[in-house]
């Protein structure tokens, strides 16, 4: 391990400090992640006592009085059900919206910084010694150094569920009609029929909000949120008090360092849809999508997604483009053509003859599949993206 490299644990506050050392490592991360921006770490105290929350910092000497942030990788404390009753460390700390439970590392020392992490953990006599990773990618460079690191220190890594999350990865000479040529595949001509006759039906207009006008926009979103399905059912972001407490912080300080982003689609001057994302260093994730129901003849969500793309390409395409989309939904109704690996995994540090944790996985795990049994003999066949298409049993390593 590199002789000026060193792990410390810092609170949620003192981390919120961090934007500019931040943004400094994730321009040179080997994969960013926007969930591990000390703007979401701040928003999650709003759901969540700090002292719940575990923010481990890899820090390079690179003079004598200069450090750099080289590593982070925040967790929340829990036991539960979900874990067997026994206490565990959760990244990320809000997994509502589809998030990712990737450290955000340097790539140059990438292989060190996992191993330092992970041997911090292992060393700390007042953690759990179990971590679980709900939405964790399984592939790429990330993936592959963490379980590289995991069989360095002895700790077991086990893949519990895995499905399947379209992405968007431009390639060299793509422009909006090229793209979706090749991501929608024999659906390009019947999708981009409908997005023309939607157009027939009126005045289709697409407007990016970024930093404060991003802030205001977000609040004619969780109105939008708030009028359909889910406000009928309590579960819009606005009437739920902490949950609309984490969104509106979540917003201030994505803006603050230009990495909020709220498109609306109007039609006629009405708005059609909405959604929010967030990003940093050129990955975007798409975190919440609101759409008028009234409008639901003009497929509102497929209808803005291809507007939005046509708007990144415009301004310059991010690096990577995450849809969020969850484990149980069908992945051929976005309009992004690649797709990404997610999976549940648990890692245990050290050896223990039992392991409760992983126990509630696997229970957790043969519930989820016989439920996904009933509901294809209640329903039918699952769709190619469910998760009951696309669970497979738990595996060890990679």
């Amino acid at each position: 391990m590199n002789r000026g490299l060193v792990v410390r644990r810092l609170s949620a506050m003192a981390y919120a400090a961090q934007n500019e050392a931040f943004a400094e490592l994730a321009g040179h991360a080997l994969e960013p992640n926007p969930h591990m921006a000390p703007a979401a770490i701040a928003a999650a105290t709003e759901l969540m006592p700090e002292a719940e929350i575990v923010v481990l910092t890899a820090w390079l000497s690179e003079a004598l009085d200069f450090e750099r942030l080289v590593g982070i990788w925040a967790f929340r404390r829990n036991r539960g059900w979900r874990s067997g009753l026994a206490p565990v460390l959760v990244s990320p700390l809000v997994p509502f919206y589809e998030v990712s439970s990737l450290p955000v590392v340097d790539r140059d020392l990438a292989a060190e910084i996992c191993r330092a992490l992970l041997r911090h953990l292992l060393a700390a006599g007042d953690l759990p010694r179990s971590l679980s990773l709900p939405v964790l990618p399984l592939e790429g460079p990330g993936h592959r150094l963490l379980a590289e690191a995991c069989a360095g220190i002895g700790a077991s890594l086990t893949v519990f569920e895995r499905w399947s999350r379209p992405v968007m990865v431009v390639q060299p000479g793509d422009d909006p009609e090229r793209y979706l040529r090749r991501a929608l595949g024999s659906g390009y001509k019947k999708r981009m029929q409908q997005f023309r006759a939607v157009g027939r039906a009126g005045a289709l207009t697409f407007r990016r909000s970024r930093g404060a006008a991003g802030r205001e926009a977000l609040e004619a979103f969780l109105t939008l949120e708030a009028a359909g399905w889910k406000g009928r059912e309590g579960t819009a972001l606005a009437t739920i008090p902490d949950d609309a407490r984490y969104i509106r912080r979540l917003a201030e300080g994505f803006a603050a360092v230009d990495g909020l982003i709220v498109d609306t689609l109007l039609l006629d001057g009405q708005v059609l849809a909405m959604g929010v994302l967030i990003e940093s260093a050129g990955r975007r994730h798409f975190l919440k999508i609101a759409y008028d129901e009234s409008q639901a003849r003009h497929s509102p969500g497929r209808t803005l997604t291809i507007a939005m793309l046509r708007a990144d390409f415009t301004a310059g395409a991010p690096a990577f483009f995450d849809s969020g989309a969850g484990e149980e939904v069908d992945a051929g109704t976005y309009v992004w053509g690649e797709r990404r690996l997610m999976g549940h995994v648990v890692i245990t540090l050290g050896r223990r003859r039992l392991d409760r944790v992983r126990l509630a996985a696997h229970a957790r795990f043969w519930l989820r599949r016989l439920r996904g049994v009933r509901q294809r003999r209640s329903v039918g066949p699952a769709s190619p993206g469910s998760r009951a298409a696309l669970t497979v049993p738990p595996s060890t390593g990679e």
